[in-house]
């Protein structure tokens, strides 16, 4: 800095506020001071000023898995909020495996990231209430944290869910079958909750025989769909309710008998299907940089001394109506 300095004539604050995005510098002197930093070929030294601040500038996001879009939409959400704040993002997988997510949770905050977001795996949070207290700002994304007070960012899973079965129900279908994820994880319990919601609400009943929840490869989902769309006491529809079943659906519904398909997720090119796939879409990008932006609030409350209480924050869902939900009872 002080070769920066005398080569542009000013002195070591000046250039330290040109350096650092500061205001009280003159566009003339400003532009003195870049002209030498690009002549010297002069680097800020990061390293020394967050130690300073006691910021590593980084934040932490841990996925159920970042191949998927809709985990893939959720980083690149994040990832653009923690840009404009100066920030790098680090991403890991936990693969719904709560050990693996303990792991990499523990591992970013031993890294000292400044924040981190995580969308559970696990049903037990209570191990990161030593990181919260020493400082480190949570935030869970898509579900809640369990046994634990942090900020949540969810969608509206059950309402979506409720949505979607109303709309098969308003278009003359009585029963609907239900495809889901395991039942332990939080957002597929509450989809189910919405399904059970709509069909209560229509004064219509529930056999049991037409649920179907459980891991979402594509042989447990064709099993599923083969048992639920064939036999005198087939389905008339369908609610899938998430992208991996929906697409697993997708492969495997009887030609003959085509049932109403409704899925929870929207998908890729699901307009160019004949019919189109209706959905019940969630806003991944707004999840994502809303979970980002109450992070970074946190990391301002704590550096002004602030505490304010935790919230859970809920983001409505839309459904889509492309045609595969809107066809009647025996037309498909």
């Amino acid at each position: 800095m002080k070769d920066v300095a005398a080569a542009a004539g000013v002195g070591l604050k000046t250039v330290s506020r040109v350096v650092n995005g500061e205001s009280g510098v003159t566009p003339e002197m400003a532009a003195r001071v870049r002209a030498a930093i690009e002549a010297l070929g002069f680097r800020r030294n990061d390293s020394a000023r967050l130690l300073r601040t006691g910021r590593t500038a980084s934040v932490a996001l841990l996925l159920e898995d970042i191949s998927d879009p809709f985990s893939s939409a959720l980083s690149r959400a994040v990832e653009q909020v923690a840009a404009t704040e100066g920030c790098l993002l680090f991403t890991g997988s936990s693969a719904e495996d709560p050990a693996r997510e303990r792991e990499l949770a523990l591992a970013f905050c031993a890294r000292r990231v400044d924040g981190l977001i995580v969308v559970p795996a696990g049903d037990d949070h209570r191990y990161l209430l030593p990181e919260i207290e020493s400082g480190t700002p949570v935030v869970f994304l898509d579900r809640p944290g369990a046994g634990i007070d942090a900020d949540a960012v969810l969608s509206d899973n059950a309402g979506g869910a409720k949505a979607g079965t109303a709309h098969l129900i308003a278009h003359g279908h009585r029963r609907i079958g239900f495809v889901g994820d395991q039942p332990t994880i939080h957002t597929a319990a509450e989809r189910a909750r919405g399904y059970r919601a709509a069909m209560a609400e229509a004064g219509l009943p529930v056999d049991e025989r037409w649920i179907d929840c459980g891991p979402t490869d594509r042989a447990r989902v064709a099993a599923a769909v083969h048992r639920l769309t064939t036999g005198p006491d087939a389905v008339t529809a369908l609610f899938t309710a998430n992208n991996r079943v929906t697409l697993a659906a997708l492969h495997h519904l009887p030609a003959d008998r085509r049932p109403a398909l409704v899925g929870f997720d929207d998908l890729e090119l699901a307009d160019l299907l004949t019919p189109g796939l209706t959905v019940v879409a969630q806003d991944p990008v707004a999840l994502g940089a809303l979970a980002a932006r109450r992070l970074f609030d946190r990391l301002f409350d704590r550096l002004a001394g602030e505490d304010a209480a935790p919230a859970r924050l809920e983001i409505p869902t839309v459904l889509v109506p492309r045609g595969s939900g809107e066809t009647p009872p025996g037309e498909g």
